[in-house]
């Protein structure tokens, strides 16, 4: 069976794939100073916990953070004895194109929405994700990674408030009564909110008008279910399309090697 992980800048994410379906998904805080020996004692343990008999043969890793690739690695060598597929690598082969400037570095987990994205929907999509920062992936009408926006992310910019402004608590994020807020925390989360709101519609708008096709806009992460119970923003969510592109990556080069 195949494990799939990604690895974010706030958390990681472990599933089995057993070929047809994720028999189960665990979800751990990013630290670069944990062991392969501690991830292994986690993972064996909640996967006894759910009764969850699975042998491991593959692995397959896509990680915005290159410090903690290597434990992953030995993870993957050490306890189940096998090589780990690395997205972003040499040795990786994406079933897709990338066309970006010479030099630049894509994130891996961009390359592997893209895949998913194409995959599942075909192309001329947007993919907006919405995790530490807010991403915005254009995929081609051939599948093509063919760059995007950044922007930061809903939760980076609350925390940046709270932060930089003496006055301003930490708020949760959440859909506010009205726009007009009438304490400090209904005007921060209406700011936030409705600003998100108006950050997503205006991207994918321009990008839309700037390569002049129809295009349908996916998203995917913990807070696009919150914006899209507002209005209309996207055509579909999809929950696990990150995981979902990495089947698609490892069974690609399953079958090309």
């Amino acid at each position: 069976m195949l494990l799939a992980i990604d690895c974010g800048n706030t958390n990681t994410v472990f599933s089995i794939w057993d070929g047809t379906r994720f028999l189960a998904t665990w979800r751990t805080a990013t630290d670069h100073q944990r062991t392969a020996d501690q991830y292994y004692v986690w993972l064996s343990t909640l996967m006894e916990f759910q009764k969850i008999e699975a042998v491991i043969t593959d692995v397959i890793i896509s990680s915005t953070v290159p410090r903690v690739v290597y434990n992953l690695r030995v993870l993957s060598d050490r306890y189940f004895n096998t090589r780990p597929v690395v997205v972003g690598k040499p040795e990786c082969a994406l079933p897709v194109a990338v066309r970006v400037d010479a030099g630049t570095q894509v994130g891996p987990d961009r390359l592997v929405n893209t895949v998913a994205g194409f995959d599942l929907y075909g192309g001329d999509l947007i993919v907006v994700d919405f995790g530490t920062a807010t991403t915005f992936d254009v995929v081609a009408g051939d599948g093509a990674y063919e760059g995007g926006v950044i922007a930061p992310g809903v939760n980076l910019s609350l925390l940046a408030l709270h932060q930089a402004a003496a006055a301003l608590p930490h708020v949760d994020i959440t859909k506010p009564q009205s726009v007009i807020g009438t304490n400090t925390v209904a005007c921060m989360q209406s700011g936030i909110f409705w600003g998100y709101v108006g950050l997503v519609k205006e991207i994918c708008a321009r990008i839309q008008a700037e390569r002049g096709v129809p295009m349908q806009i996916i998203s995917t992460g913990g807070l696009a279910p919150l914006f899209q119970q507002t209005e209309e923003l996207f055509d579909d969510f999809k929950d696990d399309l990150t995981m979902h592109g990495l089947t698609v990556i490892h069974t690609y080069n399953k079958t090309k090697g």
